[in-house]
C-alpha cells in the first residue's frame, strides 16, 4: 500500500431514541478492512442533534450518569430556549451535540483502533425519538 493511503466508509446507526449506541466494532471493522497498520481514524457524524464520544465501555452506569447530568444541565422544555420547532427536546439536543462534538480521532496501531482498556466509541442520540444516523469513518495511514 502506498504512503498516504486513505480509506473511507459510511454506515448507519439506528438509534432507539435518547441514549448510547456502541459503534466500536463497526469502526474497528472499517479500520481492519482498510489494511492500514499505523495511522489515524477520523469518525464523523453529519447531524446536529447527536454526538460521538469515547467513553467507559465496561460499566454502563457511567453512561447513565452522563445522561442524568445532561438532563440536569440541559433539560428538555427549558423556558430558556426559544427554538422548539421539533418539540421540547429539539434545542436541548442541539446544545448537547455542540458540547460533546460530532467528530473523533483515534490512533491506529497494528491494524486496530488504539483504545484504552475500558474505552468504547459511542454515538450518543440526544433526541427522544428513534433516528437513523450516518457515521463516516476515514482511515489515514500506511
Amino acid at each position: 500500500m502506498p504512503a498516504g493511503y486513505v480509506a473511507q466508509s459510511t454506515f448507519v446507526v439506528h438509534t432507539p431514541g435518547r441514549g448510547f449506541s456502541e459503534i466500536t466494532e463497526a469502526v474497528g471493522q472499517v479500520v481492519v478492512a482498510s489494511h492500514v497498520q499505523t495511522g489515524i481514524v477520523n469518525i464523523f457524524t453529519a447531524h446536529t442533534s447527536c454526538s460521538l464520544l469515547l467513553g467507559e465501555s465496561a460499566d454502563p452506569t457511567v453512561r447513565e450518569d452522563l445522561e442524568r447530568w445532561f438532563a440536569r444541565a440541559v433539560p428538555d422544555g427549558d423556558a430558556l430556549f426559544r427554538r422548539a420547532a421539533e418539540g421540547p427536546d429539539d434545542m436541548p439536543a442541539h446544545v448537547r451535540s455542540i458540547l460533546t462534538g460530532v467528530n473523533l480521532s483515534v490512533p491506529v496501531h497494528g491494524g486496530r483502533l488504539l483504545l484504552g482498556s475500558w474505552q468504547g466509541v459511542y454515538l450518543w442520540e440526544h433526541r427522544t425519538d428513534p433516528h437513523q444516523r450516518k457515521v463516516t469513518v476515514t482511515v489515514l495511514g500506511h
